[in-house]
């Protein structure tokens, strides 16, 4: 205490002091700035991937279904039978929903099997237009974390920016103000070197707009 005391009847020092502590400051600035500066954040993000709904071309009654939740199909497996129809994948992918319809009468409406493309899978995050939408571009790089594998950083680019505003599920306001609209960007990465990466999970993501 005494030698703060000391510091401030010490005009020379105290200025000496005051040079540092402004030093200090500008360079905390500095640093924040450069960090912050070229970057887009969107913090409500997930992985998500193009759904591939499979349904019958005709209504019949549901004789068999062959794939379950989780499971890994080959193009021209057999996935169900409807009728005198056997339902096929078109594609590699895996099978995310398959509805216990057995026994029951569907038509062409009725989404039976649900499957994704895992190389297919995208960072969908949601921005709102006046947080630095206009700086993003197809073709910048990106960065993201997933909640579920703390620690670990990924890379990828911007794939696609939605051309219209996400429309919300609900909205009623009495309010006179315009409402902020929200855009989807879209960031592709190399989900083959990434396979912990899962459907659904949760991820921030960061846009460098400085690097296109």
């Amino acid at each position: 205490m005494k030698k703060l005391f000391a510091l401030f009847k010490n005009p020379a020092a105290l200025k000496a002091t005051g040079v540092v502590v402004l030093f200090l400051v500008l360079a905390g600035l500095y640093v924040y700035f450069q960090t912050t500066t070229g970057r887009v954040f969107i913090d409500n993000s997930t992985i998500q991937s193009p759904v591939i709904t499979v349904s019958p071309s005709a209504s019949g009654k549901v004789q068999e279904i062959d794939v379950k939740e989780g499971q890994m199909v080959s193009t021209g497996d057999t996935l169900a039978v409807v009728g005198s129809e056997t339902l096929r994948a078109d594609t590699d992918g895996l099978v995310i929903s398959a509805s216990d319809l057995t026994g029951s009468t569907v038509n062409s409406t009725t989404a039976l099997i649900q499957m994704i493309r895992p190389v297919n899978l995208r960072v969908e995050g949601s921005i709102d237009e006046d947080k630095g939408l206009h700086d993003v571009r197809v073709g910048q790089a990106v960065s993201f974390t997933v909640d579920a594998l703390p620690g670990k950083t990924f890379w990828g680019y911007v794939d696609e920016i939605s051309p219209s505003a996400v429309a919300p599920a609900f909205s009623f306001s009495t309010s006179t103000e315009r409402a902020t609209q929200q855009f989807t960007v879209y960031a592709r990465y190399n989900a083959a070197a990434y396979p912990d990466i899962k459907n659904g999970m949760s991820a921030k993501l960061v846009v460098y707009t400085k690097t296109h």
